[in-house]
């Protein structure tokens, strides 16, 4: 019989650790907007931005590191001109697509 494990015991899940390609970071933000939650959408952010350089993204989006932190925690909710700027540091943009596709005539 296998041991069991313990949650407590499990290591902790950094998404960070994977998104080490822009490929990867789209399909990450992909994902996580299709689940419509802005506290979600500012922790992955935050996700990638600690991929990419926290210091560095809070730079090119003109805040300070401590305020990049406190506006991508999880349960932040973001004002739409800092995902705006946190994106465009990121080199990423948010692309709108229609929710249901056209009938066809």
């Amino acid at each position: 019989m296998p041991k069991k494990i313990k949650v407590s015991e499990l290591p902790d899940f950094d998404a960070a650790e994977y998104l080490s390609s822009d490929d990867d970071v789209a399909a990450y933000l992909t994902a996580v907007l299709e689940e419509n939650d802005p506290s979600l959408l500012a922790a992955a952010l935050g996700d990638i931005a600690r991929a990419r350089g926290m210091t560095e993204i809070a730079k090119s989006a003109g805040l300070t590191r401590e305020g990049l932190y406190k506006a991508l925690r999880p349960e932040s909710a973001p004002r739409f001109d800092t995902v705006s700027r946190v994106c465009a540091a990121l080199g990423v943009r948010l692309v709108v697509q229609p929710i249901h596709s056209q009938v066809e005539a």
